[in-house]
């Protein structure tokens, strides 16, 4: 009988679905292709049966009663297979295991010892200012009262870069010096001035425990009435004691920078040795009258400190080499 091949197909393909069926949504849209009361197939059985002839209708009735019975039956117990599935999935889960404890990175040592720097500093009272590091001859050498014949500007102890610039008769190169940095800000700014820059340098040295092509330096700068050389030692001695603790010894011999007059070199001893961190000195009358200061009327302190030297003592790390080899064991350490 066509009626009942009908029956039987709706149910093995219903089963076969329910079965099939691997979570609750999955299970729902089963029911609904089949059973559902508006648009499931079971309407069309239901059709069926109303086309049967007398004779027919008992048999077909109960046949259809048995199928729709089955597939009720196979929904009602794999929803309750699927979550009983469910409930023992999440009662495997141990909540008193511990949990993976993700990676998380950190700055780079040099990066954390410019910050501390920077908040050193502003509580003291300087602002910290930033600059290009490709400078033009002007501010790298010129108003720093560096002449033109003086062999800091020699080509081969700088960077210089090849560009539209240097075509154009106007050589620019990757800075030497923080001090850049100052000249720019008193261009711009009328004194009381009071300021730090931090960054990258770039001198063409041979790379070795205590020397690298690439370094950062902090430069520093003081200018109103009556600045005096007793002001510079007491923020430098001030610095590097509250950087590295007390028991840090500074001393200041005398040097010349073209830049400052007088001039000194500063060393620190923390522990057993002396290192030599900077220079400093009393800002040149020249460099003022470069930037349209009057130097009667003002004077000024310039200091500038190898960053890396200050990293080396504070972590007691013997080669500064070691901070651009991007070996992870070392940088992990920090």
């Amino acid at each position: 009988m066509d009626i009942l091949n009908s029956f039987n197909e709706f149910e093995t393909a219903a089963l076969q679905a329910v079965t099939a069926a691997t979570d609750a949504d999955a299970l729902e849209k089963v029911r609904v292709e089949f059973m559902g009361q508006k648009n499931g197939r079971v309407r069309d059985l239901q059709k069926l049966v109303g086309t049967a002839t007398p004779e027919q209708k008992p048999a077909v009735g109960k046949r259809f009663n048995e199928v729709r019975t089955s597939v009720s039956s196979a929904l009602d117990a794999r929803a309750e297979q699927l979550k009983l599935q469910t409930t023992k999935a999440a009662s495997d889960f141990d909540v008193t295991l511990p949990g993976e404890r993700p990676r998380i990175g950190h700055l780079h040592p040099i990066t954390q010892v410019m910050t501390e720097f920077r908040e050193l500093m502003g509580r003291f009272g300087f602002t910290v200012v930033d600059g290009p590091e490709i400078e033009d001859e002007r501010h790298n050498f010129e108003a720093l009262n560096i002449p033109e014949d003086h062999p800091a500007r020699d080509p081969l102890d700088n960077f210089y870069v090849a560009c539209a610039s240097v075509a154009a008769g106007r050589p620019v190169l990757l800075r030497s010096q923080t001090s850049t940095v100052q000249i720019r800000t008193m261009e711009s700014t009328q004194p009381p001035v009071r300021v730090v820059s931090l960054g990258r340098v770039y001198r063409p040295d041979t790379i070795d425990a205590t020397h690298s092509c690439m370094f950062h330096q902090m430069e520093g700068l003081m200018v109103d009435r009556h600045v005096t050389m007793a002001q510079l030692k007491t923020v430098l001695s001030l610095f590097a004691r509250s950087f590295l603790g007390p028991e840090v010894e500074i001393r200041f011999r005398p040097s010349f920078f073209p830049f400052t007059e007088p001039s000194v070199e500063v060393d620190m001893k923390w522990g057993d040795s002396w290192m030599e961190i900077g220079g400093a000195g009393m800002v040149d009358p020249n460099v003022f009258a470069a930037v349209g200061y009057d130097p009667e009327q003002y004077t000024g302190f310039a200091f500038g400190l190898g960053i890396e030297r200050f990293c080396m003592k504070h972590y007691g790390v013997d080669d500064i080499r070691r901070f651009y080899e991007n070996d992870m064991r070392f940088l992990a350490q920090f």
